[in-house]
């Protein structure tokens, strides 16, 4: 991740990378068996520390749905241009047309995401803060929504701001999840 951030991918090479981390790039190719496979691999591991703190949100039941959905957007959004998860996962999906092995590990460290803001979406629902609706659909524009407003801000499209996008997220989720 380091790396990524300091060089950004596309200067990153193994043998670069191999230095930085005190091994040769065929060790890592050992390792890895490519640089996609060390990419994906990344992204798993860095999706695992943020998988515990999503957890952690989610799971304090104490705090209204819609606050803890809140803070699901706000997780999911890239921390400004050039954040290592997002260049991370902008690099995958695009190495993804190129294989089945990188399609099935990017929908792998997708699904607890998913899987997540549905059940936050039952809940809240349950519980009356949201209307009804349809979890799993509704989890999928979601997503699709946070996505869309993540990939301006990681590349650093000019005059697209973090609080600004959260803004929009939020008013659109409001109009999504109103109750009658």
């Amino acid at each position: 991740m380091a790396a990524i951030a300091e060089h950004g991918l596309a200067k990153l090479t193994m043998a670069g990378l191999g230095r930085q981390v005190g091994m040769s790039g065929g060790h890592l190719l050992y390792y890895f068996g490519s640089k996609d496979q060390l990419l994906l691999e990344t992204l798993r591991w860095s999706e695992e520390q943020l998988g515990e703190r999503r957890r952690e949100v989610l799971g304090r039941t104490a705090v209204a749905a819609r606050d803890r959905l809140a803070e699901y957007a706000d997780l999911y959004l890239p921390d400004g241009p050039g954040d290592p998860r997002w260049t991370l996962w902008i690099e995958v999906w695009g190495r993804s047309l190129g294989g089945e092995e990188m399609r099935g590990g990017q929908v792998a460290i997708e699904e607890p995401w998913h899987r997540d803001l549905v059940a936050l979406l039952e809940e809240g629902s349950g519980a009356g803060e949201f209307g009804p609706v349809d979890a799993e659909a509704a989890a999928v524009r979601i997503r699709a929504l946070l996505d869309g407003f993540s990939t301006p801000i990681a590349i650093g499209l000019p005059g697209v701001r973090r609080e600004e996008s959260l803004a929009h997220i939020a008013a659109v989720l409001d109009t999504l999840l109103a109750r009658g």
